[in-house]
């Protein structure tokens, strides 16, 4: 794994705990690792670490965001250390031209900026070898959410599922695996289709009105799908479980003031199953640095 790293010049900035399994396993790699937000424990304790993300950056072969993101600011909040956000937003500019930079899922002011300096985006949450493993610890989790917050068994229980992307799929499945009666709601035909597959009942987010006696709704779209006017529909005791990059699909406010319990579930791999996530990086992170570095090496041979 990753054999080719000895030596690459990596920064990486904030972390959970799945950013600092894939920090320990980068030190073993050999790699020179300059990490700014993390422990200064254990293996991590041979690695440079920084309290400036721009002076981190400097030189950098490849830069690792976490995967929780930044917020639309572009500050990124993951850090175990002394919890103070890090800029990247204005770490940016000082990364190399042409290099490589790694994070969950890009908010538009970061997407912004990585054009603007010439950098090379990498969205881990869109790769499939990383997201379809993610969805696991991330439909796990949501269903542990809803347990923690409702008074009945999945079994048996009404539950809605918005979106059958990779998280939604697996969230269907363990649901009806578990016995739970599942509707799936989505734009498209085949999703539809798949979801009758899955033996779950289709139901097209155009007619989402029509159907509003769900105890437990799980959104994974990233777009208002469950505004005000659906909301006041739903029994008072029904409880949202939405798992959307921010700022999720569902209006927290009108869900606040009509006392509907929704809950903005993120990060859940990170949360509920660390070493999971952890492993699901190991496991990819490295391969994908190589072939990355790779690319740009050749590139700089025939420019």
């Amino acid at each position: 794994m990753g054999r080719q790293l000895a030596g690459v010049s990596l920064a990486m900035l904030g972390c959970d705990q799945r950013e600092i399994g894939l920090a320990e396993a980068l030190v073993e790699l050999g790699t020179d690792l300059r990490l700014v937000g993390f422990p200064r424990e254990g293996a991590l304790k041979r690695a440079l670490h920084f309290d400036d993300p721009v002076e981190a950056v400097r030189g950098a072969q490849a830069v690792i965001g976490p995967m929780s993101n930044t917020d639309d600011e572009g500050l990124i909040t993951a850090n175990l250390r002394d919890g103070k956000p890090i800029n990247l937003a204005k770490t940016i500019p000082a990364i190399p031209r042409h290099t490589p930079l790694l994070i969950g899922v890009a908010k538009p002011v970061i997407r912004g900026l990585v054009t603007q300096y010439g950098l090379v985006l990498v969205e881990m949450a869109e790769i499939d070898e990383i997201a379809v493993l993610n969805s696991i610890p991330t439909a796990e989790g949501a269903i542990q959410v809803a347990m923690e917050n409702t008074e009945i068994t999945i079994h048996g229980s009404r539950c809605l599922v918005l979106g059958l992307g990779r998280c939604g799929t697996t969230l269907a499945r363990k649901l009806v695996a578990l016995g739970a009666n599942v509707t799936v709601s989505s734009r498209s035909a085949a999703d539809l289709a798949r979801a009758a597959a899955l033996n779950c009942e289709p139901l097209p987010l155009a007619e989402l009105h029509s159907k509003t006696d769900f105890q437990i709704i799980f959104n994974t779209i990233p777009a208002l799908v469950l505004p005000r006017s659906y909301l006041r529909l739903l029994d008072a005791a029904a409880v949202i479980v939405d798992i959307a990059s921010g700022p999720g699909g569902t209006d927290f406010s009108a869900a606040h003031e009509l006392e509907i319990l929704a809950v903005h579930a993120l990060s859940l791999p990170g949360r509920v199953a660390p070493k999971t996530a952890a492993d699901i990086l190991i496991k990819t992170v490295p391969h994908l640095l190589e072939r990355l570095l790779g690319e740009e090496h050749s590139n700089d041979y025939k420019r």
